[in-house]
């Protein structure tokens, strides 16, 4: 970190964290107490603001996350910085199943979000609709599956029936729920690196079964709070089948059959 990038911050006693594997991420100090910092190439700075909006979103919703405190550019670099906080508590995926459904129930507008945003890297659309089966193939299943074809993948169709009849509320979702996007303060879970928009919730209870999923604690604890309603087994594949396509366009073929998989249980 070059002295003319923390010079324009205002901070001092940068200590490089692990944060994810896209950004370079530190504990700073600036006006007297920590920060986390996020930073890379001036390319990134509509990703940041996009994730600050997401995080400020969140906790207005009920969601423990990091509160944003700026970002921009400084020194042609831009910058996220927010509330540092302290992921050394006791793991209680109870008290997150708690927290996530609590958030659930309240019901936002419509389906989509006032601004697009991303998915970890890949842009994510989030043009308002009142009808959660068109946002859901124009907005999410659409934009991935062309970016596939693009990228030389040949797939078949996602069924469109599996959302017929269904009609959830709009709730504020954190977008990318899985585990390494959750973790716990010595005052309860915290979630962060969201990509949020109002949906249907069964797309992030869906999300937590990916990638090594949560444990079942957390699901009786949701289900208790909020239960889910029937035929959500179906549905959760449509729902991770925009994680799986969106990791087959970032990261290649090695996804390739679980998108395949997926696909096969839709039908």
């Amino acid at each position: 970190m070059n002295d003319d990038f923390k010079t324009e911050l205002g901070i001092a006693q940068p200590t490089s964290v692990t944060g994810g594997c896209i950004h370079e991420c530190y504990r700073v100090v600036a006006r007297g107490k920590p920060l986390f910092l996020k930073c890379n190439a001036a390319v990134f700075d509509d990703a940041f603001a996009a994730e600050a909006d997401g995080l400020a979103g969140l906790r207005g919703a009920g969601y423990r996350a990091p509160e944003p405190a700026s970002h921009g550019i400084a020194a042609r670099r831009a910058y996220l910085l927010m509330e540092f906080l302290d992921l050394k508590g006791a793991v209680d995926f109870p008290a997150l199943g708690r927290m996530l459904a609590q958030a659930h129930r309240k019901a936002g507008p419509r389906f989509g979000w006032h601004r697009d945003n991303y998915i970890g890297t890949t842009p994510q659309a989030n043009a308002w609709s009142e009808d959660w089966a068109v946002f859901w193939f124009e907005q999410r299943m659409q934009p991935q599956l062309a970016l596939a074809q693009k990228k030389g993948f040949s797939l078949s169709g996602v069924p469109r029936d599996v959302l017929n009849g269904h009609k959830p509320q709009a709730s504020l979702l954190h977008g990318d729920l899985w585990s390494g996007n959750v973790s716990f303060t010595p005052q309860g879970p915290v979630v962060f690196d969201p990509a949020v928009y109002y949906g249907d919730r069964e797309a992030d209870l869906a999300m937590t079964e990916l990638f090594g999923g949560f444990p079942p604690e957390f699901y009786d604890a949701y289900n208790r709070a909020f239960p889910l309603p029937a035929g959500y087994e179906k549905r959760k594949h449509l729902y991770n089948l925009y994680h799986l396509l969106n990791h087959l366009n970032l990261f290649g073929r090695s996804y390739l059959g679980q998108v395949e998989e997926t696909l096969g249980l839709l039908r």
